[in-house]
């Protein structure tokens, strides 16, 4: 899918960095297994994810951010 925005040479990407994911993981205090499992995801897909190998989508990259506490949803 050449026009999907999380694809391709063209635009600035949504999806997290590998640097943006470990950081938020471990100001968590969460181990890899803990996060992955946080979010219903195999620990060897957050694996990549930390790694680079694999991007993380935004929507998954939120619900992380909202179960580990590190979005304030009360406005």
């Amino acid at each position: 899918m050449p026009n999907h925005p999380n694809r391709g040479p063209k635009g600035p990407s949504s999806n997290p960095t590998p640097a943006d994911i470990c950081t938020a993981r471990e100001a968590t205090g969460l181990t890899q297994t803990q996060a992955a499992t946080l979010i219903h995801s195999s620990l060897r897909t957050w694996q990549q994810w930390e790694a680079g190998d694999r991007r993380m989508h935004a929507g998954l990259w939120e619900l992380f951010r909202i179960k580990a506490g590190l979005v304030n949803l009360a406005k």
